[in-house]
């Protein structure tokens, strides 16, 4: 279902007027109240006047998540303090917090866009959604809930945690759609079955999964155990939270960018260089309709690339495809680039292999090294010794032939890596 055809369906050349339109409003609304971007401007030798095109927002320096920390807290706000009606901010393990302020149209804008991204996953107001994503200073709960009432949908504000009584809820209430992690989709998957709780019992039909980097595998994985369609959401509390890109449900291929309220680039992560269409790089996004905290050219992190097709479900705005990991996360092992999805990808195609794993990065001498732990079915780690060899030698091969890296593997029992009711810890870097 199409939530807002008026928008969803814009011609392109009417969506580049718009998104022009108003990147040129907000590039002249942060010039005048951000000091920030005006010392951004002014040091680049440019004014909002000098971006005469779509073409010209390439001229602007990037915007990076140590800025947000430099400006700790409201510094980069666009808006007095008694405009803004609502603060999140982020965990701040790596750092102090990066802060985010909106007014009361950017929750509106905001609850419009999750309402938008739910019908897209195939969600209407008959649905029950069984909210699992952590409500506070996080931006998922509240942005998922405020977007399920848009919709008109049943809201069922769970949060994290307490995986019991989110069986006992979701059967009992008859949830229909869960919005959670991936991870923890594939924990609650597990937790049903260690109940007697066959799947087909719920009423679920729909997981809209984000908040980290997933495989296709773990898509078929997810979808086979729950009997659900696994949908992909893509946010960031910098730019909104959940809502700036998800897949349509018609075709699972791809995320849906609202371009109405964004403007997507790729770029080379090392030289900065603008990418065209259909190439892979770093994701870098700008705010065109946000009020209290614009975002200018942000560097994401996220590995991706800009799919100009079109689409099946007759939306105009460009897909990214679905997200290999982030800058941030990739390892470099011996030289070579490695992402945990792209593990991931290769131990959930194997059998006996849970989609359970964990990767411990070390440094022997001057050598790095990776030891990939993983978790088997309880018929393999009760197998014989030879059968286990063969599946490690196996998992090895795998690994080698598509990285061109020798690992360690280490096949666990079932459930001994620490399950998430959150983000998943998926590497361990001991270097």
């Amino acid at each position: 279902m199409i939530w807002n055809d008026d928008f969803e369906t814009l011609p392109r050349e009417a969506i580049e007027a718009l998104q022009f339109k108003r990147l040129k409003q907000t590039l002249e609304r942060v010039y005048a109240t951000v000091p920030f971007y005006q010392n951004m401007f002014k040091q680049a030798g440019l004014t909002p006047a000098d971006i005469r095109s779509l073409d010209d927002l390439r001229k602007i320096p990037f915007t990076y998540k140590q800025d947000m920390r430099d400006n700790y807290p409201y510094g980069l706000f666009a808006v007095p303090l008694d405009q803004i009606v609502r603060i999140h901010a982020s965990s701040g393990t790596t750092g102090k917090p990066t802060v985010v302020g909106y007014t009361k149209r950017d929750i509106d804008m905001w609850s419009e866009l999750m309402a938008r991204s739910f019908a897209a996953a195939g969600a209407t107001s008959t649905d029950v959604i069984h909210n699992s994503y952590g409500y506070g200073l996080f931006t998922g709960g509240l942005g998922a809930h405020y977007g399920a009432e848009r919709l008109g949908a049943s809201v069922i504000p769970m949060s994290g945690g307490n995986t019991k009584k989110q069986m006992l809820i979701m059967k009992d209430f008859g949830s229909t759609v869960i919005t959670c992690t991936p991870s923890y989709s594939l924990y609650l998957a597990e937790a049903l079955a260690e109940e007697g709780i066959d799947p087909s019992e719920l009423k679920l039909r729909v997981g809209i999964l984000g908040a980290e980097p997933w495989s296709e595998a773990m898509r078929a994985e997810i979808e086979a155990k729950l009997g659900i369609k696994a949908i992909d959401i893509y946010g960031l509390s910098e730019i909104l939270g959940p809502g700036v890109a998800i897949e349509c449900i018609e075709a699972q291929n791809g995320l849906h960018i609202w371009e109405d309220h964004f403007i997507p680039e790729i770029i080379d992560p090392a030289t900065g260089e603008v990418l065209p269409y259909g190439e892979k790089g770093e994701l870098v996004i700008t705010t065109i309709t946000k009020e209290g905290i614009p975002m200018i050219r942000y560097r994401t992190r996220d590995i991706t690339r800009i799919l100009p097709e079109p689409c099946i479900c007759g939306r105009t705005h460009v897909r990214l495809e679905r997200l290999s990991g982030r800058t941030d996360d990739m390892l470099i092992i011996r030289g070579v680039n490695v992402f945990p999805s792209q593990i991931e990808s290769v131990l959930c195609n194997i059998d006996g292999v849970e989609p359970h794993y964990q990767l411990i990065v070390d440094r022997d001498g001057n050598l790095d090294t990776l030891e990939v732990q993983v978790e088997v079915n309880e018929q393999v780690f009760s197998d014989e010794i030879k059968v286990m060899q063969a599946l490690n030698n196996e998992i090895r091969k795998q690994i080698k032939d598509l990285l061109g890296i020798t690992c360690k593997i280490r096949l666990v029992e079932p459930k001994t890596i620490t399950r998430s009711e959150g983000k998943a810890q998926r590497v361990i870097d001991r270097r």
